[in-house]
């Protein structure tokens, strides 16, 4: 092992720069070369690719986004742009590849693996979907943002006596609504593992008018259906004024918190240190405190789980 290449494919998340230093250092102190490529498989098919030294990650531990950039590659898609990636990797010499990405990400890391390339995984993703860890390195920052958003709406919401849907980021896992909204005392959380139960958000925003709760937060992830239609729904059955808040990419943005600094820093560092020991073929997790390491099929197929207690745990607590 002589030379290695970090590459960051997919959706950006806070820590992914964090990850490229610990990587790029622990190699340099290894006596490795370190190459950058940018914008992730598109770039490594187009050989935009460049060596990094030290100062090439200094003061970026705490920034949010990549620095290497990053884009989804149609072209990688296709066996022409996998042999041409595979190609580009020969010509420069580089001997292992770490991605930094989600579960596409780690698809693409194992067709180059399967191909011959010595490949690791660093799970990076604010959706937190990947079954096969505790924590994604982007999903607590996203969870910081969320709940600081939701505190301010709430201070509006309340100024005018109004209910506010919040949608926030995650497909087919809604964990970021989950831990934001428990995070941020919201009242009802609507994820896509659970059937929306519209009868039970009117009563709670009933029961809490009689009360003289002036405030009604509904978190909602994006994967569940149209927040203007549930809008229209509580407006027709409570007459309660309600508005709509989408934070959109904003919540990709921003530093990343102490722990997604942390778990950057251990999983590049890891990964560097499997990759100068012959390992390929493995992601990067974070299972009960402790960074391990898994094989990327593994990564690949575990589904992810929501956590049902903490779902229940907020039923309980927003009445």
């Amino acid at each position: 092992m002589k030379t290695i290449a970090i590459l960051t494919s997919g959706g950006d998340a806070p820590g992914m720069n964090a990850a490229i230093r610990a990587v790029a250092r622990t190699a340099i102190f290894n006596g490795l070369r370190v190459m950058g490529i940018r914008f992730g498989y598109d770039g490594l098919i187009n050989g935009d690719i460049y060596e990094m030294n030290v100062s090439s990650v200094a003061d970026i531990i705490q920034r949010g986004g990549t620095i290497l950039g990053s884009a989804r590659s149609e072209d990688f898609q296709t066996e022409k742009g996998q042999k041409q990636a595979f190609q580009i990797l020969k010509d420069f010499g580089i001997d292992g590849l770490v991605v930094l990405g989600g579960d596409g990400s780690f698809k693409g890391a194992k067709v180059l693996h399967d191909m011959g390339v010595k490949v690791i995984g660093i799970p990076c993703t604010i959706d937190n979907d990947m079954g096969y860890t505790d924590s994604t390195i982007g999903f607590y920052t996203a969870v910081n943002t969320v709940t600081e958003a939701v505190s301010k709406l709430r201070d509006t919401s309340s100024s005018h006596g109004r209910a506010n849907i919040v949608e926030v980021m995650g497909r087919r896992c809604g964990d970021l609504a989950l831990y934001a909204g428990v995070s941020s005392g919201a009242e009802s959380i609507v994820i896509p593992e659970k059937p929306l139960d519209l009868e039970s958000i009117m009563n709670k925003i009933k029961r809490g008018r009689k009360r003289g709760k002036l405030h009604h937060i509904i978190v909602m992830a994006e994967g569940v259906g149209r927040p203007y239609v549930l809008k229209e729904k509580i407006e027709e059955i409570t007459q309660v004024d309600t508005k709509v808040t989408i934070l959109g990419h904003v919540q990709r943005g921003g530093s990343p918190s102490p722990h997604d600094r942390l778990l950057g820093s251990e999983m590049g560092n890891r990964a560097v240190k499997l990759l100068i020991d012959g390992q390929s073929g493995l992601a990067m997790a974070y299972k009960a405190g402790k960074i391990i390491d898994v094989s990327l099929d593994d990564a690949i197929e575990t589904p992810h789980i929501l956590n049902e207690e903490l779902y229940d745990m907020a039923q309980e607590i927003s009445i």
